[in-house]
C-alpha cells in the first residue's frame, strides 16, 4: 500500500446533483465539525428507529472527535451545512470490524433526513471507495441494519455485493449483513 492517504488528508469528492444548483462537497471533518458530526449522527440513528434513545451505542455514535483519531471522519455539506457523515477506516484502524488486512471498511454512515435522496450517502460512500483505491486495498466492506433497505439499495447500485457468510451480531437480538466491493480483479474472484 505505497499510495496510502494520510488521515485528514482532504480528496474532495464534488458531486452536481439535479438541475446544477445544488452540489455536494465531501471533505476531512474539522475539530470544530466534531459536535455537530456527532449530534448528527446520533439523531439520525435514534430519530430513524435505527437504535433505541438508551443503547450504549449513543454514546459511541455521538463521539466524533474518537472516530477522527482512530478512523478519517468525513463530512458531506450541501450549502455549506453539514448534512451527512461517515468513518472511514483502514484495516489497522480500531474501527474496522470487518476488514482484513489489504481492505478497508466504512461505518456510521449517518445523512439527515432532509438530504436524504439528493446524493449525499452515495457522496460520502464514493469518497470511501476512492480512499480505499487510492490505498491499493483489494475491497470495501461495511456493515447494515436488514431494514436500511435504501441504504442497501444504494450500495448495491455502487457495485457492493452481499457478503452473507459475514454476518454477523454485535449484540444480542441486532443483526447485521455486509457487504463489499471489490477494488481489484483478485478481490472479485475471492469468496465472501
Amino acid at each position: 500500500m505505497d499510495a496510502d492517504i494520510p488521515v485528514g488528508q482532504n480528496l474532495p469528492v464534488v458531486m452536481v446533483l439535479g438541475n446544477g444548483e445544488r452540489s455536494v462537497l465531501v471533505r476531512s471533518a474539522l475539530p470544530a465539525d466534531y459536535v455537530r458530526v456527532g449530534e448528527l449522527t446520533v439523531e439520525v440513528y435514534v430519530r430513524g428507529g435505527l437504535i433505541p434513545s438508551g443503547s450504549s451505542y449513543v454514546t459511541t455514535l455521538g463521539d466524533a472527535a474518537d472516530r477522527a483519531a482512530k478512523a478519517e471522519l468525513l463530512v458531506a455539506e450541501v450549502a455549506g451545512e453539514i448534512a451527512g457523515a461517515v468513518a472511514y477506516c483502514p484495516s489497522d484502524s480500531p474501527y474496522a470490524e470487518l476488514a482484513g488486512p489489504d481492505e478497508g471498511e466504512f461505518r456510521m454512515l449517518a445523512v439527515l433526513e432532509g438530504s436524504r435522496g439528493g446524493g449525499v450517502g452515495r457522496a460520502l460512500v464514493q469518497a470511501c471507495v476512492d480512499r480505499a483505491r487510492a490505498a491499493g486495498l483489494a475491497a470495501l466492506r461495511l456493515s447494515t441494519q436488514p431494514n436500511m433497505r435504501s441504504a442497501q439499495r444504494m450500495y448495491e447500485r455502487m457495485g457492493f455485493e452481499r457478503t452473507p457468510g459475514r454476518d454477523w451480531s454485535p449484540v444480542p437480538g441486532l443483526e447485521l449483513m455486509t457487504y463489499a466491493l471489490a477494488l481489484t480483479p483478485e478481490a472479485a474472484r475471492a469468496p465472501g
